[in-house]
């Protein structure tokens, strides 16, 4: 059993060991605070996220123990440290195979302030003590849940997002261990958070099926020996490994899963680099690459195609899959449906956001919206124009390559603000959407009533990622 798991660990799986060995069970130790332990809950023993999450697992084959304790601390100086718990004691004992961290909502306090300069290493320190136990775990960070409250039982939500998020993402790049995203989960459930910071039964359960799905995705080892980021620089994308490199002159990046899923999945980021990037940190998770290439600002020409048609080359001889998901917030849906149009075999689908669809309503400020004089001077230059006049003819939009799109037969999704003041619907997504659906193809959009241009993206991007996952 002992040379099972560490071979499991070895080659880095994210299913532990095969559901094949039934003789011996998969133990999983769930360590938190009082949301681990299911506080707040009418049956905790059946409605905490550990138990549940053993329901969803079957026992035949695991054994889910909950070592949560309500109000602990990471902190071993904070008012409650779990360190000093008897649970904390069970954990280790238990020699587990999996251990889920769920820690650092009650280190937001104010009274447990003055000592965070300890975090990182106390939180070290508890990683350690796992992944250096017989059975050699692995172990998973889980960051807290959203706390719609600076106030209540004294936990900061303010703080929980500015300081101790990031503070857990660098522990999980600085120590190649996975973490998964309860805080974007959560972000648009507060109706399942009663006292604003203890999920209700139904709040457990989506976390005890985020849970369920890390542990039954297959992923395999992350390839490595390619020329072309082992010597790229290399930096922390939210507790993932960025590498970046020139690429034929323009900047390039390549995020990296702890995991690759099935067939090497990507989300190719078509402009704005690392903004709202709850859906890339998603993905992240479920073992997709994220994939930047700078083009700016070609507005999606002939050169910036071919540009991309390189870059695409020199992925697929990585061994990324062949056909990427390609992502547009604002104009980067100009870049995205542009080289979409010329290579339709090669997109698995389109996710675009508040997306440029007509280059004459931005920047040209043709319509309703106001346009901007200064790019739309760089887009002249970009497509040969001398004058005003000649630029009156151009065609070179996605809005103008409905044919070209729907060729490929992938769906696309938009997520559009109602109210966007600056890329008007009634000028880019909604005369586009019709047109696609005329000629056949796959389109859907999610309405924010009272979006505006900004912010881009969704609190909780789960719809986005469950469109993406569908598609490829």
């Amino acid at each position: 059993m002992k040379y099972i798991i560490r071979l499991s660990l070895i080659w880095g799986l994210f299913l532990i060991v095969g559901d094949s060995f039934a003789q011996s069970k998969i133990r999983i130790a769930c360590i938190g605070n009082s949301i681990t332990y299911g506080s707040g809950l009418a049956n905790r023993a059946q409605e905490s996220y550990p138990a549940q999450l053993q329901t969803l697992l079957g026992s035949s084959s695991y054994e889910v123990l909950n070592f949560g304790v309500s109000g602990a601390t990471m902190l071993k100086k904070g008012n409650k440290p779990y360190w000093n718990t008897p649970e904390y004691q069970k954990a280790l004992l238990s020699n587990p195979n999996l251990v889920f961290i769920k820690l650092g909502t009650n280190d937001s306090k104010v009274v447990n302030r003055p000592m965070m300069g300890d975090f990182e290493q106390d939180y070290r320190d508890m990683i350690r003590s796992f992944i250096e136990l017989p059975s050699h775990p692995r172990v998973v960070l889980l960051l807290p849940v959203k706390a719609f409250s600076d106030e209540k039982f004294g936990i900061s939500g303010t703080y929980l997002k500015a300081s101790m998020i990031p503070m857990i993402q660098k522990l999980a790049y600085d120590e190649k261990l996975a973490v998964l995203d309860l805080y974007s989960l959560f972000a648009d459930k507060e109706e399942l958070l009663a006292d604003k910071i203890h999920p209700n039964v139904v709040g457990a359960g989506f976390i005890a099926r985020r849970l369920y799905d890390f542990i039954k995705l297959q992923a395999k080892p992350v390839p490595g020996g390619n020329g072309l980021i082992d010597e790229a620089e290399k930096s922390n994308f939210y507790g993932y490994n960025c590498f970046s490199f020139d690429f034929k002159g323009h900047k390039a990046k390549i995020v990296v899963p702890k995991a690759v899923a099935k067939g090497m999945p990507w989300i190719w980021r078509a402009r704005f680099w690392g903004h709202e990037p709850q859906t890339d940190i998603a993905l992240l998770e479920r073992g997709f690459y994220v994939v930047y290439c700078d083009v700016a600002e070609l507005f999606g020409n002939a050169e910036a195609i071919g540009v991309w048609n390189d870059f695409y080359a020199q992925l697929r001889k990585m061994g990324f899959a062949k056909k990427a998901v390609l992502e547009g917030m604002s104009r980067g849906g100009v870049y995205a449906y542009n080289w979409a149009a010329a290579n339709p075999t090669k997109v698995a689908c389109v996710y675009v956001d508040n997306p440029v669809l007509d280059l004459k309503s931005w920047p040209g400020g043709k319509g309703i919206g106001p346009g901007s004089k200064k790019e739309w001077g760089i887009f002249l230059k970009d497509y040969g124009y001398t004058t005003e006049e000649q630029a009156a003819g151009f065609a070179g939009s996605p809005i103008d390559k409905i044919k070209e799109i729907v060729k490929g037969k992938y769906p696309m999704l938009h997520v559009c603000g109602d109210m966007d003041e600056l890329v008007p619907m009634s000028e880019n997504t909604l005369p586009f959407a019709e047109k696609i659906k005329q000629a056949g193809g796959d389109i859907r959009i999610i309405h924010k009533p009272e979006g505006k241009h900004h912010p881009h993206s969704l609190p909780n991007p789960q719809a986005i990622v469950d469109f993406i996952l569908k598609a490829r």
